[in-house]
């Protein structure tokens, strides 16, 4: 039993000696850092020559040359933050002119120039957009032997927001605000003694809202209003008196005095379609159309209010370009061949006709 415990012990003496000696501590030694700066790198050229070159290899040293490079002639255009806002701003004078000397077939000199302006700023990102626009024209007519005459008066300013349930319809919930009105008197020539429209006689408001169909990429608005009211206004005291352009008209005793004045404001409220689109028909040819249709729900539903008006600009180059353009307006409370007696009451009521205006002129135009 002794000898069998003596030979464990021997055994486990021997094998502890054994580890102790091959065993390998897993903790390295600490060694001192290696403090060799090394800052030249030597990369060394194949000292073999290429056997095999091909044919359109071509072996020889690049000359730099700038005799083929040309001075810019434009100014060059800095850096700017991309804008959500499209801004156009036109300024344009077309003239017409007709001159004779000695002419047997007889004719007055004569000379045209119709003056234009037109702003738009339009806001467009994601499910919002927001057009503005402001029109502004004025024209008048010289011609030997008589005075000035007016030919063109406008002064047009519109508003429309939209709002998208999402990016890919072109449907919008919209809102329109549309003004128009005219900046000097006008006559029905040549009788200049009596004005038969003034600034803001007639002025107009459209304010209603509705549903717009406005696709990408185009200059293209389609607006739906089952909800808008038009306000006409008269501020011209005589003639609201005479009840022009649909205003309720002065109340006069028997001998013509007027015991009260006429209304100078009226309201209307109805359904409206207006339809804006500029396109490029061919090439250097734009076709600018614009229509707007009201009808009055209250007083006269079904008869319908015209305004259209057709434009084919021809640009020639950046300056110069030609215009064609068209005109046709339709209101029934535009009444024309009324006929007064001498205490201002009616004779003959007259009645509503359709108007009609055509343009045709060359001139100049700035964009900027």
């Amino acid at each position: 039993m002794r000898s069998h415990k003596l030979a464990f012990l021997l055994f486990t003496a021997i094998q502890s000696a054994y580890f102790g000696l091959y065993a390998q501590d897993s903790i390295p030694p600490t060694q001192e850092p290696d403090t060799t700066i090394v800052d030249t790198f030597v990369i060394r050229a194949v000292q073999d020559k290429i056997k095999y070159i091909p044919r359109g290899v071509n072996l020889t040293n690049p000359i730099i040359s700038f005799n083929k490079t040309k001075p810019r002639t434009k100014r060059f255009n800095r850096f700017r933050i991309p804008s959500f806002w499209d801004r156009e701003n036109i300024l344009g004078l077309n003239l017409n002119e007709v001159a004779f000397v000695n002419w047997n077939a007889g004719g007055d000199n004569a000379v045209t120039a119709l003056g234009n302006a037109k702003f738009v700023r339009n806001y467009k990102f994601r499910y919002v957009t927001w057009e503005n626009s402001l029109v502004l024209r004025y024209g008048l007519n010289a011609q030997e032997g008589r005075k000035l005459r007016k030919t063109e008066d406008v002064l047009r300013f519109s508003s429309t927001f939209g709002y998208r349930k999402d990016t890919l319809t072109n449907w919008y919930y919209s809102a329109k605000v549309k003004f128009n009105t005219q900046f000097s008197n006008g006559y029905k020539y040549p009788d200049r003694s009596k004005p038969i429209s003034r600034f803001m006689a007639p002025g107009y408001l459209f304010v209603g809202g509705g549903i717009s169909y406005i696709p990408e990429g185009k200059k293209f608005n389609l607006y739906i209003s089952p909800l808008t009211q038009k306000a006409t206004f008269v501020l011209d005291q005589d003639l609201a008196n005479e009840g022009a352009f649909g205003v309720a008209k002065a109340v006069r005793d028997i001998e013509g005095n007027i015991i009260k004045e006429g209304e100078n404001k009226y309201i209307e409220l109805g359904f409206s379609i207006t339809n804006e689109w500029e396109t490029e028909v061919f090439k250097n040819v734009i076709m600018d159309h614009r229509i707007s249709l009201y009808t009055d729900y209250l007083r006269s539903f079904g008869n319908i209010d015209i305004d259209w008006e057709l434009n084919l600009l021809f640009k020639v180059n950046e300056f110069i370009n030609a215009t064609l353009g068209t005109q046709i307006i339709y209101d029934d409370d535009i009444l024309f061949d009324q006929t007064f007696a001498s205490d201002g009451s009616v004779l003959t009521a007259g009645r509503p006709k359709v108007q009609f205006r055509q343009l045709l002129g060359i001139g100049i135009s700035y964009n900027f």
